[in-house]
């Protein structure tokens, strides 16, 4: 089982820069209800990071390059809930947050320290919080995306390796708001519906089929959740998108970044025809948009 959030990325400078810039970031129309958990296509028709056919604009003269202060700094948290000891050693042993924080502290400039930590939080949760600048993974919101995988039909094991695919995008989540708070940069729009579109960009341009994983992984957790919680009062004054249209953006990125290898999405009825001619487009303002926005604090 292929578990650690961040497999080595390629060698190329330009994408590892990339890769970790975006690391921003624990975890549509009409769908047909009843449509069990979205099958990913088998491995072999999986992209690469160099597969996707969207070329996105040139990046304009790079402007002169902020200070840099700061770092991503893992922070060790002891454990306090007995019944994540299986979580917490994985974490620990396979150096996931160190392995994360050595990627993005190669290539990103900061103006003050990023505190990152898994823990415990007595609550199914992963946030950021400005007032301590500190991106948190509780151990709460993997064992709840580990039951959700469970109550869809996956076994025990399937639904450990899910769980930890999910959690990727909900790290790269977390970390764009780090980052969009870091850096003052301007969101045009909703700032979780953004954050959700880094996470999902990242893992289909820089990390090879684990990112595709990732995104797929995520996306079934919000269809399963939406079907789950159906009964469930809505909370439509809540900042994030309700999890049907995180679903749906989720799957239009992935069939934006490379449609000919995706098609099944939209062949098996997954994404609604109407929503996936624009998925393209959509895929490529994000890439362009965020290569300007960052590229101020990239390092060289």
């Amino acid at each position: 089982m292929k578990s650690a959030w961040f497999p080595l990325m390629p060698e190329n400078r330009s994408n590892l820069l990339l890769a970790a810039i975006l690391l921003a970031m624990v975890m549509g129309c009409v769908f047909r209800s009843d449509r069990e958990t979205m099958s990913r296509p088998e491995s072999s028709e999986l992209p690469v990071a160099s597969a996707s056919p969207v070329t996105a604009q040139p990046t304009p003269e790079s402007p002169t390059k902020k200070p840099d202060a700061g770092d991503f700094v893992v922070e060790q948290q002891d454990l306090s809930v007995a019944r994540f000891q299986r979580l917490d050693n994985q974490v620990k042993t396979e150096k996931m947050l160190e392995k994360a924080a050595d990627r993005l502290n190669q290539a990103l400039i900061l103006p003050h320290d990023i505190l990152i930590r898994a823990r415990s939080c007595g609550e199914q949760n992963a946030f950021y919080d400005a007032k301590d600048r500190s991106v948190t993974v509780c151990f709460e919101m993997m064992e709840r995306f580990h039951g959700v995988f469970r109550a869809g039909g996956e076994s025990e094991e399937r639904a450990y390796e899910k769980m930890f695919d999910a959690m990727r995008f909900v790290f790269l989540h977390e970390v764009g708001h780090a980052l969009i708070d870091a850096y003052k940069l301007p969101v045009a729009g909703n700032e979780e519906d953004a954050a959700d579109r880094l996470a999902a960009y990242v893992n289909l341009t820089e990390l090879g089929e684990d990112g595709v994983k990732a995104v797929y992984a995520a996306s079934d957790a919000f269809n399963l959740e939406a079907k789950q919680s159906a009964s469930a009062k809505r909370k439509f004054a809540d900042e994030h998108l309700l999890n049907e249209q995180r679903f749906y953006t989720s799957l239009c990125m992935i069939y934006g970044s490379d449609a000919s290898k995706h098609a099944r999405i939209v062949d098996a009825g997954y994404l609604p025809k109407e929503r996936a001619v624009r998925c393209r487009n959509e895929y490529q303002r994000t890439v362009e948009s965020w290569r300007s926005l960052l590229e101020p604090w990239r390092k060289r």
